[in-house]
C-alpha cells in the first residue's frame, strides 16, 4: 500500500509541483516523527489487514466536514504540535475510497439492469456531494496547510485544465441499410421515397450531426487553445448484444465517411468497447485490433459502451490490451465526480490494491443523464444550471472537464440538448 498512499498524496498536492513538496506531509501516527514534515494526516485505520474490505469500512452519513469540505473516515481535528500541523481528518484514506472505487467492491450485490453500480446508490450521491470534486478540494486544503506553515505556493488562478469533448458513435446513421428500408415499407411508407433515403447524401441524414458538433469543437479549440482542448470519438468494433445494435460496418463508405472528418477536424479516435465486451472483457483486445487495422492507428483509448464497466478490477484487462486511457469513469444516473475528481488519476485496483499505469479521465456530464426520465430528468434550465455548477467547481479546482454528447442527442427541435450544447461551449470559451 506505500506506493499506492505515496501517489495518493503526491496527487492530491499536485502533481504539477515539485516531488519535494509532497514530500513534507506525513501520513502516521508516530509522534516522534512528526517533525520530518510540514503537515501530518493522522491514519483513520482504514488499511489495517483485520478493518480493510469489511463492513468497518463504510462511512457514516452524515460526513463530517473539515473547513467545509465533506471527509469519510477520522476526525475534524486539526492542531498544532510543535512545529507541524497534524490533521486528524483521514483524507487520504477518504480519497482512496472514490478513486478506487472501493464502494463497489463492498456492494457486489447493488448493480443496475446493465450490471452497473448505480449513482443514485453512491455514496457522494447520498451524502449530497455528487457535484463536488472533494478529493481535489482536499488537494487545496493540504496546499493550505502547507502555506500556513511557511511552504510558500502559489495557487493557480481559478480556470480549466483541459476540456474533452467527447462523442460515442453508437448510431451514426439512420435509415442507411436495406433493412430499415423494408421496415419502413412495411410501416407503410412510400417504396420510392424509403430507397431514395438509403442513398440520399449523408450530410442530409438526420442522425448526421457529427459536422455541426465538430465545428462547435473548434470554436472553443480557437479560444482556449488546442492544447487545452481536444475531441475525441468513440468507435464499436464488435458486440453481438441486442444492446450493441445497430452493428455498423468499419469499411463501409458512410463510416469512411465519418472517419475523413475525424481526420479533417484532428479528433482522437478511440474504442468504444462493446456491451458484450464490457461484460467478457476478455474480448477488448481483439476489439482494439480489429479498430486499429480498420482504421490504420494505434488505438490507445477507450469508453465502455453504456458506462458499463461493470467492476472495478475488470479494468485491468484495458491495460493488458494495451489502453493508456480511458474515459468511462462518470455514472449514467447521475452526472458529476464518480471518483470525486476531476483530475486524471491512475487506476487503483482496491482488490489487489495495485496501482496501475492506465490512466482514468472522470467523466462529468453525459447529455441523456440530464434529461431522460430514468435519470436526472431535469428541464432545460435545471439542466443548464446543474451543468454551470458543475464547470465552475471544476474551474475552481483546475480541473479537467470530459463532455459526452451523442450525435443523436444534437438533433434539432428535438429537445434541448443541441441548444445546452452551443451555451455549454460558449461558457466554456469565456
Amino acid at each position: 500500500m506505500r506506493e499506492i498512499i505515496q501517489y495518493i498524496l503526491r496527487f492530491m498536492v499536485g502533481e504539477h509541483l515539485p516531488d519535494e513538496v509532497s514530500r513534507l506531509i506525513g501520513y502516521t501516527s508516530d509522534q516522534s516523527s512528526f517533525s520530518d514534515y510540514k503537515v501530518v494526516i493522522i491514519p483513520s485505520g482504514f488499511f489495517d489487514e483485520p478493518v480493510y474490505g469489511t463492513a468497518e469500512t463504510k462511512p457514516v452519513i452524515p460526513l463530517q466536514t473539515i473547513e467545509g469540505v465533506p471527509f469519510l473516515f477520522g476526525t475534524p481535528v486539526l492542531e498544532r504540535i510543535g512545529d507541524t500541523i497534524v490533521v486528524h481528518a483521514d483524507l487520504v484514506a477518504s480519497a482512496y475510497f472514490l478513486l478506487s472505487r472501493y464502494e463497489e467492491v463492498l456492494r457486489r450485490d447493488l448493480r443496475d439492469e446493465h450490471g452497473r453500480f448505480p449513482g443514485r446508490e453512491s455514496l457522494p450521491r447520498r451524502a449530497g456531494f455528487i457535484d463536488r470534486p472533494v478529493v481535489d478540494e482536499y488537494g487545496k486544503l493540504i496546499r493550505g496547510w502547507l502555506n500556513r506553515n511557511g511552504v510558500r505556493m502559489q495557487e493557480f488562478v481559478p480556470f480549466i485544465r483541459k476540456v474533452n469533448l467527447t462523442h460515442d458513435v453508437d448510431v451514426p446513421f439512420c435509415g442507411r441499410t436495406w433493412l430499415s428500408v423494408a421496415r419502413k415499407i412495411l410501416s407503410g411508407r412510400n417504396p420510392v421515397t424509403a430507397v431514395r433515403e438509403k442513398y440520399a447524401p449523408l450530410a442530409r441524414n438526420p442522425y448526421y450531426t457529427f459536422p455541426w458538433m465538430f465545428r462547435e469543437n473548434k470554436k472553443l479549440e480557437r479560444t482556449i487553445g488546442k492544447d487545452r482542448c481536444q475531441s475525441l470519438l468513440f468507435f464499436k468494433a464488435g458486440g453481438r448484444t441486442k444492446h450493441d445494435r445497430p452493428y455498423y460496418d468499419l469499411y463501409g463508405k458512410d463510416i469512411r465517411a465519418l472517419y475523413a472528418l475525424c481526420k479533417q477536424y484532428e479528433a482522437t479516435i478511440g474504442l468504444h468497447c462493446s456491451y458484450q465486451g464490457g461484460k467478457k472483457p476478455n474480448l477488448l483486445l481483439s476489439e482494439k485490433n480489429r479498430l486499429a487495422e480498420a482504421f490504420g492507428l494505434e488505438i490507445k483509448d477507450n469508453r465502455h459502451h453504456y458506462l458499463a464497466s461493470r467492476e472495478p478490477e475488470d479494468m485491468e484487462y484495458l491495460e493488458m490490451a494495451g489502453i493508456t486511457d480511458d474515459y468511462t469513469m462518470g455514472y449514467a444516473d447521475v452526472a458529476g465526480f464518480r471518483l470525486g475528481t476531476s483530475l486524471p488519476v491512475r487506476y487503483i485496483n482496491p482488490v489487489t490494491r495495485r496501482l496501475s499505469s492506465l490512466i482514468l479521465h472522470p467523466l462529468v456530464i453525459m447529455d441523456c443523464t440530464l434529461n431522460e426520465v430514468r435519470y436526472m430528468n431535469l428541464t432545460s434550465d435545471r439542466a443548464e444550471e446543474y451543468c454551470m455548477r458543475l464547470i465552475n467547481h471544476v474551474r475552481h479546482v483546475n480541473g479537467e472537464l470530459t463532455l459526452l454528447w451523442h450525435n443523436t442527442s444534437v438533433i434539432e427541435r428535438i429537445g434541448y440538448l443541441h441548444d445546452l450544447y452551443k451555451k455549454l461551449i460558449n461558457k466554456l470559451g469565456e
